[in-house]
């Protein structure tokens, strides 16, 4: 067996992920049939989008020789704690580059803790360096400084043209699962590569967790990376933030512990709760036509105590 075939077999992934449709009133009095696709169910620690992320890029990674991994995030990141987690499964070194040199030698939080005991090696640099991540001599610097040159380097998300390809095969998995499908948005490369793998007449939806509106171009630059141009229909929601990234504020707590209850399906608060709370609203709105089936992709799940203070 291939070393890259081999990852299947030490990370054991459950693809494709199941289907559940919901009774829900909200939105049934609509016309509008729910369907969640159970993506976090997918790999226990690589749940949803990070496993379909990553997965193309540790093979390369694997089949490149590299020794190690390095990536990108802030101090609450569910990427870099996926990331971690897959080198230690894999038996490669991590590298975090966290943003916010304000958090070296403080307490770590929980999300870091959990990196940092998965044995990835935290680099905090400034927040304006952070920023300019993406020029060539800015990027050298930091790899340079964080002993990671040699690494092989996965961006902030996980997003590239290799991701989009993961995140295309979600979408062939949706094949005749709704006219809608509809994902929650940091980065955009799930939906970039979503909506690129979804079959004529279905579209996907964006649902934004992030203030700024900045995403669209981003979208449309790394599909012509991965794909050479415009693939698959889709649009953004926007509007849905509650106050920016990671911020969980009372009414979006309180619509998350409610959704729990009803369904018995956790809620995870900082993506997920976002894009069911703009659904459930669109529908109220008349956004989707009687007798549209909605599939929300279902991209992670609750850590204990993975947030970030909220803005309650």
């Amino acid at each position: 067996m291939n070393r890259p075939a081999y990852l299947d077999v030490l990370l054991q992934p459950r693809p494709p992920s199941a289907l559940e449709e919901l009774r829900d009133e909200r939105f049934e009095r609509h016309g509008v049939c729910l369907v969640l696709k159970r993506d976090d169910l997918v790999h226990p620690e690589l749940p949803g989008n990070k496993w379909r992320k990553l997965a193309p890029n540790l093979r390369a990674a694997v089949a490149g020789g590299f020794p190690a991994l390095v990536t990108f995030g802030g101090a609450y990141s569910n990427h870099l704690r996926a990331t971690a987690a897959a080198g230690r499964l894999l038996g490669l070194a991590t590298v975090g580059i966290v943003r916010g040199d304000e958090l070296a030698g403080r307490p770590l939080n929980d999300s870091l803790g959990r990196c940092a005991a998965d044995g990835m090696r935290l680099h905090f640099v400034s927040r304006a360096e952070y920023r300019r991540k993406s020029d060539p001599e800015v990027l050298a610097r930091l790899l340079s400084a964080a002993g990671a040159d040699a690494a092989y380097p996965v961006p902030e998300g996980g997003s590239n043209a290799l991701a989009l390809h993961g995140c295309a095969e979600l979408g062939r998995e949706l094949h005749g699962a709704g006219e809608v499908v509809a994902v929650a948005c940091g980065t955009g490369g799930t939906l970039a590569g979503l909506a690129a793998g979804l079959a004529p007449g279905q579209r996907a939806l964006g649902v934004p967790v992030l203030a700024g509106g900045f995403l669209a171009e981003e979208i449309r630059s790394l599909q012509r990376a991965a794909f050479g141009g415009p693939a698959g229909e889709w649009s953004l929601a926007e509007g849905f933030h509650h106050g920016g990234y990671a911020r969980v504020p009372a009414e979006l707590e309180a619509f998350a512990a409610d959704f729990e209850a009803r369904h018995g399906i956790p809620v995870e608060r900082i993506y997920v709760a976002k894009l069911l709370w703009a659904l459930a609203a669109l529908t109220a709105s008349g956004a989707f036509p009687r007798g549209t089936t909605l599939t929300a992709v279902i991209t992670g799940r609750p850590q204990a105590r993975d947030q970030a203070p909220s803005s309650r």
